[in-house]
């Protein structure tokens, strides 16, 4: 069973893909959820969610105090299911004085970053199937990249046995935790070169 773990929607069961994905625990995401609260990195940001799934990662976030969400993917009964999840969430909101805002695409996570769009994002969650290529998940990054607000964090999942994300070199990790099976890095913006 996978669920909100806190925010306005806390408790909130959400459903999940039948097949394909791979959902984050709700302990693993409490953990990450622990760690950008301490970055001030959740409450009023524009938070993009690729590789979807149920869409728990970006839903949680809009939970706990992000202002927008954009979940991202590519499986027609996968954004089937973050569509549902994103109104159970929503409704929960109106319940309260939030009013945020989420938005499901069904497209590859290539084709959304393929697409001009200004450098708006404050969180990103990369959450990747497990036998996705390092090699799509850098190409990802770097498409990322110019997309990310000054202050953003980058936050990617991977099995423990994979190997560190290759970081462009627009991107400077920060840290990494490891939970059981699963690896989580996190990542901001490199600060551009000054010369002396």
């Amino acid at each position: 069973m996978t669920r909100i773990v806190s925010g306005f929607a806390g408790s909130l069961t959400l459903a999940v893909p039948r097949s394909g994905t791979r959902p984050t625990s709700d302990r693993v995401r409490e953990a990450v959820f622990s760690t950008l609260q301490a970055m001030d990195a959740v409450a009023g940001m524009r938070v993009l969610d690729l590789y979807a799934g149920s869409g728990a990662l970006g839903l949680e976030a809009i939970s706990r105090g992000a202002d927008s969400a954009v979940l991202v993917e590519r499986s027609g009964q996968a954004a089937a299911v973050c569509r549902a999840n994103a109104a159970a969430v929503l409704g929960s909101a109106a319940r309260s004085w939030r009013r945020p805002r989420v938005d499901v695409l069904q497209t590859t996570v290539r084709a959304y970053l393929g697409r001009p769009a200004p450098a708006e994002i404050d969180l990103a969650f990369l959450d990747p199937p497990y036998d996705t290529p390092e090699e799509e998940l850098t190409q990802a990054l770097t498409a990322l990249a110019p997309r990310l607000a000054d202050d953003a964090v980058v936050v990617v999942e991977r099995g423990a046995r994979s190997p560190e994300p290759a970081w462009p070199h627009s991107l400077a990790p920060l840290r990494s935790r490891s939970y059981g099976e699963t690896i989580v890095w996190f990542a901001q913006p490199a600060a551009p070169f000054q010369p002396a």
